[in-house]
């Protein structure tokens, strides 16, 4: 029997084989597509953009401490993470809650937005615009709003007799003249070597106005430790917090008596 010569014919080029296409699990595969695309439109209409709700106007007294409420939301729009960034405040002026970033600027956790007080130094009267943002984490700003503020003279410090011990309790002020304004420039001081991310000389600063009974420098210095204060500023998250430091310096700005040491 003889050998059947087998010839390969190189000239034409192979064929691979079509793949199948699975047609059910490319539906199924639609069909999820389409239902991600429908869910994500029925949310985006159904939640409300982030607003926030601030007094237009605010009338207050110098060498004083007033409410200042902000009010954000609805929470579902509000991405995790989020803060309140105010800026625009007068001159050495001091948030009860949040930290502060660069003068006239202040980060605060958007928890402790319903009880904010503004604590005013003995400044000129006049008038100013704050500027309140809800920032997101990545540094986005979300929303706007503006409030002015109005500050007013104060008729404690016009007045020729020396406050009594009822009119001095609860400000945040060392009772000298010299020593008040001493401590507002090393909080001021204070407030710019933080802006630069100058942690160190920036808590000096705030230690030294805090020896002379100013309770917004305790507070600063507090932040500066503080795990939720540090979490809620972009530039000092590389800063390591510690808890027993910030306790024993929230327990010194209590004992000046400053608004939201006992929350903090």
């Amino acid at each position: 029997m003889g050998r059947r010569e087998v010839v390969n014919d190189t000239t034409q080029p192979r064929r691979r084989p079509r793949r199948r296409i699975d047609q059910p699990a490319l539906r199924l595969v639609a069909l999820h597509f389409m239902l991600a695309l429908l869910a994500n439109k029925a949310f985006s209409q159904a939640t409300d953009p982030p607003t926030i709700s601030i007094a237009a106007t605010v009338s207050v007294e110098s060498a004083s401490q007033f409410p200042f409420p902000i009010r954000v939301g609805p929470s579902a729009s509000i991405p995790r993470y989020s803060f309140i960034r105010v800026r625009g405040m007068p001159p050495m002026a001091a948030l009860s809650e949040g930290y502060s970033i660069a003068p006239g600027s202040w980060a605060v956790p958007l928890q402790a937005l319903a009880d904010l007080k503004i604590t005013l130094p003995a400044v000129a009267e006049g008038r100013v615009d704050a500027l309140v943002s809800l920032v997101a984490a990545d540094g986005s700003v979300l929303v706007e709003a503006r409030s002015t503020i109005i500050v007013n003279p104060s008729r404690q410090l016009a007045s020729p007799r020396p406050p009594t011990s009822a009119e001095r309790r609860g400000t945040p002020f060392p009772t000298s003249a010299e020593d008040r304004e001493q401590a507002m420039k090393l909080m001021q001081k204070g407030d710019e070597q933080l802006a630069q991310g100058l942690v160190a000389p920036a808590r000096l600063l705030y230690e030294r106005a805090a020896d002379l009974g100013f309770a917004p420098a305790a507070m600063a210095l507090a932040g500066t430790y503080d795990a939720t204060i540090l979490a809620a500023s972009p530039h000092l998250r590389g800063i390591g917090p510690d808890a027993k430091e910030a306790k024993r310096w929230y327990e010194r700005a209590r004992q000046l008596e400053a608004s939201g040491a006992d929350q903090r």
